[in-house]
């Protein structure tokens, strides 16, 4: 019997890509997946780091996955948590075999202690379990954001050669591809090739059904990206925002302001009626005022974004916002994020209800569960459909009801029960 293998993945989706790339490999050796990870030989965990909240889990999940780990098990810690506080975390946790940054040697043959051997970014991977799946196309960030500490650890932006991509879409063997990369629209200018994401989601959309962009960041958003993203059929934008007072984002040494962002908005919309918009807002930055926040409230009453999350503001050491002043209280914090929340919910429920009556195109992902092009897949809401719909397969459907961000959806001309209303 094959030796078996359990990687838990935290994190944003390009950690996702890091573990399917590290499943390839070790299917590679002889490896076999396991069903949980009390049965498997070896463990690997890929952290986050991005944030406490983050950090705070990743230490969780170790500790717990050490302690439902069969003896004589290797377990092996690896990702962003493991990249940036390598030796501090090895001493911290004497229950793991070995902590590794980016590239680990997981192969149980491998001595701890022994230095990564692996390309993570140019690595082949098996095909996707859904019909959906993420293909990162860049490594690192070239930006110097006040709140991220990615480039500390991630690096400089790295892209891949597009034929690899593309490739690797091939492969996977899917309806949909979702782009990611910590600043997709830059995708290709380390490469001395401005513009090439304009190419690659071109070459995407001539291998797979849907393409989907992730994490764009709103100065890079030039209208040629635009007309690329609507051309796809999947016009479906996720902004980094971040906040959109202007003194603040420059002491996020961010671009933008409000007004600005709606005027990208109402280019989009005025492109395509139909796109669906997403973005997140770090609440409590330093120096957030009341003015600020109240700033951001009357710009999602504007925007009516689709989307929208929000996040409380972390000390990140070695980013210039650990060292500004006015840091906002905990409790003001908690106050906003609740406020910000409510607000958006309710345009987003709004939202949804104004989709009832509407036939749209659903792609199956599970049984019962589709999505049109308004939803990312793990990230936003759902579209329940009928259980006899093949997963994988693209349907044209009717959207019966909605329940706060999910839909509901009916074949067209199905008829419904007598009495039956939109929820």
């Amino acid at each position: 019997m094959p030796r078996q293998y359990w990687v838990e993945t935290l994190g944003c989706p390009k950690n996702q890509v890091d573990s399917d790339k590290l499943a390839g490999t070790l299917l590679a050796e002889g490896m076999a997946p396991a069903t949980a990870p009390e049965g498997a030989d070896l463990v690997v965990v890929n952290t986050c780091a991005f944030i406490e909240a983050a950090r705070q889990e990743s230490v969780e999940t170790i500790l717990a996955l050490s302690e439902a780990r069969r003896p004589g098990s290797r377990l092996v810690v690896t990702g962003c948590l493991a990249e940036r506080y390598g030796a501090e975390l090895a001493e911290a946790l004497p229950e793991v075999d070995l902590v590794s940054g980016f590239g680990v040697p997981v192969s149980l043959g491998t001595k701890p202690g022994s230095p990564p051997s692996l390309d993570l970014l140019n690595l082949p991977r098996p095909p996707a379990a859904a019909p959906w799946a993420y293909v990162k196309v860049a490594e690192g960030c070239d930006r110097s954001c006040g709140f991220c500490a990615i480039p500390s650890f991630r690096g400089r932006q790295r892209s891949r050669e597009p034929a690899a991509i593309l490739e690797e879409v091939e492969r996977l063997g899917v309806r949909e591809v979702v782009l990611v990369a910590q600043d997709l629209a830059s995708y290709g200018r380390d490469l001395g090739r401005p513009g090439a994401v304009l190419d690659l989601v071109a070459g995407a959309a001539e291998r797979v059904d849907r393409v989907r962009l992730l994490y764009l960041y709103p100065s890079a958003l030039t209208p040629e990206l635009v007309e690329a993203i609507c051309a796809t059929g999947v016009p479906y934008f996720d902004l980094s925002l971040q906040h959109v007072s202007r003194p603040l984002l420059r002491r996020m040494r961010r671009w933008g302001d409000g007004d600005r962002f709606l005027r990208r908005i109402e280019a989009i919309r005025g492109r395509e009626p139909d796109a669906a918009l997403r973005s997140s807002f770090i609440v409590g930055y330093p120096g957030e005022t009341e003015a600020d926040h109240d700033m951001l409230l009357d710009f999602l009453a504007r925007a009516e974004l689709d989307w929208a999350a929000f996040f409380a503001w972390s000390r990140e050491e070695g980013t210039l916002a650990a060292g500004q002043d006015g840091v906002v209280p905990p409790g003001l914090v908690t106050e906003r994020l609740a406020e910000l929340s409510e607000v958006q919910d309710a345009i987003t429920a709004r939202r949804r209800t104004e989709l009832v009556g509407r036939e749209v195109e659903v792609l199956v992902d599970a049984r019962g569960v589709g999505r049109t092009h308004r939803e990312a897949p793990e990230i936003d809401g759902v579209v329940e459909v009928p259980e006899d719909l093949a997963v994988g397969s693209i349907e044209r459907l009717v959207v019966t009801g909605a329940v706060g961000p999910d839909l509901q959806a009916a074949r067209v001309g199905e008829p419904r029960p007598v009495g039956a209303v939109p929820l």
